[in-house]
């Protein structure tokens, strides 16, 4: 009987032993996982899953280690089980897991399942609703995906993404924003060229932190006329691009309904308004969840870039090289829905490939230095007469009231010219000088800057009616 006494006593020692071991680790784990440490709460919690495998918190916490480590199989097995046992948090971890695999119709029921019992428990449902707002699009964007042709990929630091950008001479130049404006601001931004070399386009940081898109024309060796490309611009726009037409514009955004971080947006000049058109957002797969950004495309080699930071780490970002197509042919919603996820999320660049096609040449054309072939072509100016025209000299003019009218123009904007100058060096003047001295020149600045708004406003107005002249001679002539 004293023997049946003790190895009962043992045994309770044990059983108490084991629970303040697993009560001990429990804590430690805990205490890992609030901290971040997923890597390292993760074995515990998956020795704890096995021995209790109905406790709903450490499915939970054991399908969250999963998650953040990216052993999504188990993950989405314990965060189901979670919710089945009505764990809240279990549909919010699953929503985000699904986002991530790009599953977006799973994430939506899931965002819709988390959102309705906080609102059963009267709690504040608007950021999530917000989140889910953001999914509904992504997933409407993936049932659109282009059937783009992706030819190559490149991963490289954020800093050094221009080295595999090797654009022909004929469509422009690519410069860093601290190199073009010849400063130690290390803003991530870059500077499209024209051809011409006489016409730049950048984004500039506003006081409020936010980038917005300008342009600048260069006049003799000086770069000035900055000018606002789109008015009231808050939007947080930048890496500009503009196409050989001169009026097609690709560029960067984190508004117009960004789906994640930097969108890829084009716009179009439109000559009758005297304004870019309201920008329309890319699809898949050239935007994601992710920051895409800086498209850029080689006319003259039939080939395009783009930037996307989706599946790299910090710091890293991937190149893609696509051929462009004007079609913008879609994948039809007949494939399977992991292909077409893969597709939407280029997964695999080789899955965009056409049966047969080899790009080994494309590829090679596309890391070639291509010289100007227009160096020597006669270009006073550039006047865009309409969506299809651009004028280059005044003896391309059909009609002689245009040609007239807009001689008038660029004898305004070569006054213009001659002010700018001389406001410059009266403005340096004024903040060098004296309270007599500007006193004296305040006056004479402030009538040259109302002259300078004048023959803005007059040099429109020429050129749009020396437009509107050419394009009535031109319809006439048809």
């Amino acid at each position: 009987m004293k023997r049946i006494f003790c190895k009962l006593l043992l045994l309770c020692h044990l059983a108490f032993y084991s629970l303040w071991c697993n009560a001990q680790s429990l804590d430690q784990a805990k205490k890992l996982y609030n901290e971040g440490l997923y890597e390292a709460a993760k074995p515990v919690f998956e020795r704890l899953v096995s021995q209790s495998p109905n406790n709903s918190s450490y499915s939970l916490w054991y399908g969250v280690c999963c998650l953040e480590t990216n052993d999504f199989t188990k993950a989405e097995k314990y965060l189901l089980l979670a919710k089945t046992r009505k764990v809240t948090d279990a549909s919010r971890y699953l929503a985000t897991m699904y986002t991530t695999l790009w599953r977006f119709g799973e994430a939506i029921e899931m965002w819709e399942d988390y959102i309705d019992q906080l609102t059963k428990k009267k709690e504040e449902t608007a950021i999530y609703e917000k989140t889910l707002e953001r999914i509904v699009k992504l997933n409407r964007m993936k049932s659109r995906t282009l059937d783009v042709q992706i030819i190559d990929s490149t991963v490289l630091n954020k800093d050094q993404i221009l080295s595999a950008y090797f654009l022909s001479e004929d469509c422009g130049f690519l410069q860093w924003n601290s190199e073009f404006f010849q400063s130690s601001d290390n803003a991530e931004s870059t500077v499209y060229i024209n051809p011409k070399g006489d016409v730049a386009y950048y984004a500039r940081s506003l006081f409020n932190g936010h980038f917005s898109l300008f342009t600048q024309s260069k006049l003799l060796d000086t770069w000035s006329d900055d000018k606002a490309i789109f008015a009231s611009d808050t939007a947080d726009n930048n890496y500009p691009f503009v196409l050989g037409d001169g009026l097609t514009i690709y560029f960067a955004s984190k508004g117009y309904g960004s789906i994640g971080g930097y969108d890829l947006f084009i716009t179009r000049y439109n000559t009758n308004s005297n304004g870019y058109l309201s920008p329309e957002q890319l699809g898949m797969p050239f935007n994601s969840p992710a920051n895409d950004y800086l498209m850029v495309i080689d006319e003259v080699k039939g080939v395009g870039w783009f930037v996307s930071d989706r599946f790299q780490p910090e710091g890293k970002v991937c190149v893609y090289l696509f051929i462009p197509d004007d079609s913008r042919m879609q994948i039809p919603e007949t494939g399977a829905s992991d292909q077409i996820n893969a597709r939407a999320a280029l997964i695999s660049i080789r899955d965009t490939w056409k049966q047969g096609s080899n790009y080994e040449e494309l590829i090679s054309l596309a890391k070639t230095n291509i010289a100007s072939t227009r160096k020597q072509e006669k270009r006073d100016f550039d006047f865009f007469v309409n969506d299809r025209t651009v004028y280059y000299a005044l003896d391309e003019f059909r009609s002689a009231e245009a040609k007239s009218l807009y001689e008038q123009a660029l004898n305004l904007k070569q006054r213009m010219k001659t002010l700018e100058v001389e406001l410059n060096e009266k403005r340096l003047s004024y903040t060098q000088g004296n309270q007599s001295i500007k006193d004296q020149l305040k006056p004479t600045i402030l009538y040259a800057e109302n002259e300078m708004r004048t023959l803005h406003s007059q040099t429109s107005e020429s050129e749009k009616k020396a437009r509107n002249a050419e394009n009535l001679q031109l319809n006439n002539n048809r």
